[in-house]
């Protein structure tokens, strides 16, 4: 473990080189952060998740899924500092040609379930930014500070550029022959209230989040799942709906196969996927690129210890390194370009979303980013 100062001078350092990198904070690991470094330009490329290391997939999965090999690690304990200044204002929402262009994808959306060719899509937009005078890693610092409880990364690769998010929300974490993920839907302001009350439209896309998610995971040969009651979950400003999800994992079903049978999740896509999905790529307008894509370390080498004493020489006897992997859906996440930050925000549509809302929902989590630039 180095020093974070010394930590932060090696991602800089990276990024001069024009050298491929990543940081990120695991909600799990308290003020542990992580990196991987990459000593060359080479394209690391997923072949069927074997690999080792962190790694950063599209929403297209015909697009290739690259990876930063788990070669170089550093590790550092970082407390965000309570100087680190986080806007209380936030950009204004794009001008009003955006909302309507957003509105009549919803639209599109609604009849296209309404004529039963899914039964529900997620649509999405963008917005770019002014970001003058910042740079990542400050960025990436007031995104620690601001969001704990998220997975929060900066990854750097020259072929496909520099990126920085804070997701709530897990594709899958595996160790050993336990598997954990979620499913997330419907969102709503957090106003600090003590009743939250949700709407038929979020119950239902919950439900239909759940199901799926549960189907997938039977098809992929998995048979042991449990899944928790709906319950509420906080997310920055944001409210969501959510269920927790474990299963005991089969040897004989691959790793990749499940990632495969997940991605991307109704939550990010729609169901059923494949339909949902040729809707997006046709009547989006722009390339999500690695939005609602999914990153995280894969197979990485993990110390586990029975007994988290130190003292007790004896069971420290009984650590052991397994293979670790944890996968996060790429939500509330950013692209850095010269001076400028291309912010994604979606939402998911059902049969009964109302356009309007389905509009102010997307200027909400656009908050979640915007308020650290």
């Amino acid at each position: 473990m180095i020093a974070p100062e010394d930590f932060f001078l090696k991602l800089e350092n990276q990024f001069k080189q024009d050298l491929p990198f990543v940081a990120y904070k695991d909600p799990k690991e308290d003020n542990l952060l992580k990196a991987f470094l990459q000593f060359d330009p080479k394209r690391h490329i997923v072949e069927d998740f074997t690999e080792s290391g962190f790694v950063f997939a599209p929403f297209n999965s015909q697009n290739p899924t690259y990876y930063i090999p788990s070669d170089f690690p550093l590790t550092t304990e970082f407390i965000p500092s309570d100087e680190l200044e986080v806007n209380s204002q936030v950009a204004p929402a794009l001008g009003i040609a955006n909302k309507i262009e957003h509105i009549e994808l919803v639209k599109k959306g609604i009849a296209a379930i309404k004529a039963h060719n899914f039964q529900k899509v997620v649509l999405s937009r963008k917005e770019t930014i002014s970001i003058k005078n910042q740079d990542a890693f400050s960025i990436f610092k007031k995104l620690l500070r601001k969001y704990p409880t998220a997975f929060v990364y900066v990854f750097y690769h020259p072929n496909i550029g520099l990126w920085l998010g804070a997701t709530p929300e897990i594709l899958l974490s595996v160790q050993r022959n336990k598997l954990s993920t979620m499913a997330l839907a419907g969102t709503q302001k957090n106003n600090d209230k003590k009743h939250v009350l949700w709407g038929e439209k979020e119950k239902e896309e919950q439900e239909i989040v759940t199901f799926s998610i549960l189907k997938n995971l039977k098809d992929s040969g998995i048979t042991k799942i449990k899944a928790s009651d709906v319950y509420t979950s906080t997310a920055g400003n944001l409210l969501h709906l959510k269920t927790d999800i474990e299963a005991e994992l089969d040897a004989t079903v691959p790793i990749g196969k499940i990632i495969l049978a997940l991605h991307p999740t109704p939550a990010v896509c729609g169901l059923p996927k494949e339909s949902a999905k040729s809707f997006i790529l046709k009547n989006e307008g722009y390339e999500r690129e690695y939005y609602s894509g999914f990153l995280g370390a894969l197979n990485i080498n993990t110390e586990t210890k029975r007994n988290p004493n130190k003292r007790n020489q004896e069971n420290r006897a009984y650590s052991s390194v397994v293979k670790k992997t944890s996968l996060f859906v790429n939500l509330r996440c950013m692209k850095l370009t010269s001076e400028k930050a291309v912010v994604f925000i979606g939402g998911g549509i059902t049969k009964d979303s109302d356009p309007e809302a389905e509009w102010e929902e997307t200027v909400n989590k656009a908050e979640t980013m915007k308020a650290v630039l």
